[in-house]
């Protein structure tokens, strides 16, 4: 995962993690729905979404750039963007309780997917592998993902590796059409001995896990 393919592609995601005071989280979306277009205007968002299960009050964003000099020139464009930060960025702040960015890479084996429709739910997962990279875990990892893929019940949008933020991180991006058709692929999946073979292997070298359910907001690419 760490080594080779991924080395030779300089594109990257910045993940950006908020945790919006409770009393702030309506006020917050509705912001972002109606001014985060002068965002977009600057580089590509990927998704954005809030959590619904998992976690309170929480949003997650991932942006798209091209190299590190990509995200340098859009960070000053958006420091001298008036529009960007009288309308939201100043209104905004005080509604913020927490942020988080972390910067990671798609694995060489994973394209950025998309759902097959509108109107669905995301999964993310988190795992935090044992120390040693790739090298140790990759392998086995990608054999957990691939087992789950193959049951049908679940579309891949995207497999991350953490480069900036805590190492040996994992993110993972599943879409379903709704909570109950994830219990219910879920349910299967934990009988089928292909997944839990594979998913022996690989938690031989996994540290924790955590599971969010996100609700995309209007202004996602990814619905």
């Amino acid at each position: 995962l760490a080594t080779g393919p991924r080395q030779n592609n300089s594109i990257f995601y910045e993940i950006r993690t908020y945790d919006i005071k409770p009393s702030k989280m309506k006020e917050f979306v509705e912001m972002v729905n109606k001014y985060f277009h002068l965002r977009t205007a600057h580089s590509e968002l990927v998704g954005f979404w809030s959590a619904e299960l998992g976690a309170m009050n929480k949003v997650v964003h991932v942006w798209k750039y091209d190299n590190f000099a990509h995200r340098t020139a859009v960070r000053h464009a958006l420091a001298n963007d008036k529009d960007w930060q009288g309308q939201f960025i100043s209104p905004a702040l005080p509604l913020i309780e927490k942020q988080h960015n972390e910067v990671a890479y798609l694995v060489p084996w994973c394209q950025l997917g998309k759902p097959p429709k509108e109107g669905g739910v995301y999964e993310w997962v988190t795992f935090q592998m044992k120390p040693g990279g790739p090298a140790l875990w990759g392998e086995a990892f990608r054999a957990a993902i691939n087992a789950h893929i193959n049951t049908g019940y679940t579309k891949l949008i995207g497999v991350f590796h953490t480069e900036y933020g805590l190492l040996n991180t994992v993110h993972v991006i599943w879409w379903n059409e709704s909570p109950d058709h994830r219990a219910a692929g879920r349910h299967s999946a934990h009988e089928d001995a292909r997944v839990v073979a594979a998913v022996r292997d690989s938690v031989r070298f996994l540290e924790s896990q955590q599971n969010m359910l996100l609700i995309p907001l209007q202004c996602s690419p990814l619905k």
